[in-house]
């Protein structure tokens, strides 16, 4: 649905008490709460899995590692801007049809990088499939919207930012493994099966929701110039006219430039400040901020929901959306900026040894996530906005 135009200065309205969610057995909700997550986990695990690999990768398709690392910043340059691919095509197709199409297209991809001959292929493979990347962290979170009442969103919403989270981390270790042992190319193999499994399980079990109950009947495209306007990036944008979405989707833009910066930091600062050159012992440093990420995003969950209620309480019964930012405070105030220059400062001094950053960046993690997910699950279910729009801006930065 296409929102009106807001004022700039214009406050984001109350999200109504709606229950309207999809009424499905407990146990389907937990299988497509998994495959949402599965997904994510695939999509961003891709996007690191290749870290350790790099001088392999490098010498085998005759490039250098820089190059390869400008890849890698295009392919997430791609994953922000493809927001504004998924977001109309799931109007013109039905979310479970694109979300299947993105699954399958995200597929083709891995198949294509695993076989390149060369750096050329190998880039625009790799970018064509972060075209990709937010297709699943938009709808998944739309998807969990629909099925899941507010009251337990953001425990949802925590558990489906566990395969968010834990890709990048995760992806060197399996990455660094592989390469140890075999060629880097199984790498993209393995990442063909994954995305394999979850076309499956999405076709088995993911539903076809097209709108919530008082949301309208959006106008079908009618002509060539109907389906090319739905595809301008005005539709996206303008939602920064709000100042309580531009300021949530610059939070979150301002905490995946510290998450990358954390997860890529590995190879480049970790390994020649403690002398190691094995692509497996550099992967098992992602343990740390993985298990952070990990933790963080199942306590942020639930801290959001335990916030929603208190404040409900609070005012006997109302429920405001911005109830749920009050969980990430202390994380994103507190544990995230401590974390962050401990482990800055014992890298440039070298104090405390190989000990003292690796529970920094742990603990860096958890306040990651747990600053994550309030804002993550305001822009996805609390905004009364266009269907997957207000996370859409949130991927887009």
């Amino acid at each position: 649905m296409t929102s009106p135009s807001p004022s700039p200065a214009a406050p984001l309205d109350p999200e109504k008490n709606r229950q309207d969610t999809l009424p499905l057995p407990l146990w389907r909700k937990c299988i497509i709460l998994f495959v949402v997550s599965w997904m994510t986990f695939v999509v961003t695990f891709s996007s690191t899995s290749l870290l350790p690999a790099t001088p392999e990768i490098a010498a085998d398709l005759r490039t250098t590692p820089e190059l390869l690392n400008v890849t890698n910043a295009g392919v997430l340059l791609a994953m922000g801007f493809s927001s504004l691919i998924w977001g109309p095509l799931t109007a013109l197709l039905g979310r479970r049809l694109a979300y299947n199409i993105a699954i399958g297209a995200l597929c083709g991809c891995s198949v294509g990088t695993a076989v390149a001959g060369g750096s050329t292929v190998f880039t625009a493979f790799r970018v064509l499939g972060g075209l990709t990347g937010t297709s699943f962290m938009v709808q998944g979170q739309t998807i969990l919207a629909d099925i899941f009442e507010a009251r337990v969103r953001g425990t949802a919403v925590g558990f489906f930012m566990v395969g968010t989270v834990t890709g990048p981390a995760i992806g060197p270790c399996i990455g660094g493994l592989i390469v140890t042992f075999a060629q880097w190319r199984l790498i993209f193999w393995v990442q063909v099966a994954m995305a394999g499994l979850g076309l499956v399980l999405s076709l088995l079990f993911v539903p076809g929701i097209e709108k919530r109950e008082g949301e309208g009947v959006e106008r079908r495209p009618s002509s060539v110039r109907d389906v090319l306007a739905m595809f301008n990036p005005v539709r996206i944008f303008r939602q920064w006219l709000y100042p309580n979405v531009l300021l949530c989707d610059l939070t979150c833009g301002l905490l995946a430039v510290f998450q990358y910066a954390l997860l890529t930091s590995a190879r480049e600062i970790f390994n020649p400040r403690f002398n190691l050159t094995s692509g497996l012992v550099s992967g098992l440093f992602y343990l740390a901020p993985g298990a952070g990420f990990l933790l963080g995003s199942i306590v942020g969950g639930r801290l959001s929901d335990r916030t929603v209620k208190l404040y409900i309480a609070r005012r006997g019964g109302l429920r405001l959306p911005q109830d749920r930012l009050n969980s990430g405070l202390a994380t994103l105030c507190v544990v995230l900026p401590i974390a962050v220059l401990v482990y800055g400062w014992t890298l440039e001094t070298r104090a405390g040894g190989m000990a003292v950053p690796v529970i920094a960046a742990f603990w860096a993690g958890v306040g990651l996530m747990g600053s994550f997910n309030g804002l993550n699950t305001y822009a996805a279910g609390e905004f009364f906005l266009g269907e997957g729009e207000g996370d859409a801006d949130v991927d887009v930065w």
